[in-house]
C-alpha cells in the first residue's frame, strides 16, 4: 500500500514491493571514507524507451565517477569526491559538504539492454540510460474447428 502524504523528509518513496526497485547498497557503516557519501541520493524510473538513472553528484568530474555492469545484470554506480587540501593557516568555521567514496548498485530487469548502457555528466547530474528490448506480442493464429 503506498502513502499518498509526502514523506517529510522530502524525498521520493521508494517502491518496496517492486522487485525492479532493488537496490543493492555497499555501505559499511565503520568506514568513514565511504559512510560520508552513502546517502547518494538515486532516482530510477523506467518509460517506454529504457530505464533512466540520474544521480545528484555536484562538484564531481567525470574522472571521479563510474558506471559498470557486472554479469549478472547490476548496474553499479561508484565514485569518489576528495577532501579538500587544508593549508596549515586555515581555519575552519564549519565542514558539510561530503567527501569519500560512494557505491550505489542495482539489478537491472530482464528487458534491459545491458550492452547498450549509456552514461553523461551535465551540471553535476550524472544520468545513464539503459534501453530496455522491445516486448514481443504474442502471435495469434486461429484454429480451425471441426464437427
Amino acid at each position: 500500500m503506498t502513502s499518498l502524504i509526502p514523506s517529510i523528509f522530502g524525498g521520493r518513496r521508494s517502491n518496496n514491493s517492486d522487485p525492479m526497485s532493488l537496490s543493492l547498497d555497499v555501505w559499511d557503516p565503520f568506514d568513514r571514507e565511504t559512510s560520508a557519501m552513502a546517502n547518494t541520493r538515486i532516482d530510477w524510473k523506467e518509460t517506454p524507451e529504457g530505464h533512466i538513472f540520474k544521480a545528484d553528484l555536484p562538484g564531481m568530474k567525470k574522472e571521479e565517477v563510474k558506471v559498470e555492469v557486472e554479469e549478472d545484470r547490476v548496474l553499479q554506480i561508484s565514485g569518489e569526491r576528495s577532501k579538500e587540501k587544508e593549508e596549515k593557516n586555515d581555519k575552519w568555521h564549519r565542514v558539510e559538504r561530503s567527501s569519500g567514496k560512494f557505491v550505489r548498485r542495482f539489478r537491472l530487469p530482464e528487458n534491459a539492454k545491458v550492452e547498450e548502457v549509456k552514461a553523461s555528466i551535465e551540471n553535476g547530474v550524472l544520468t545513464v540510460r539503459v534501453p530496455k528490448t522491445k516486448e514481443k506480442k504474442p502471435e495469434m493464429r486461429s484454429i480451425e474447428i471441426s464437427g
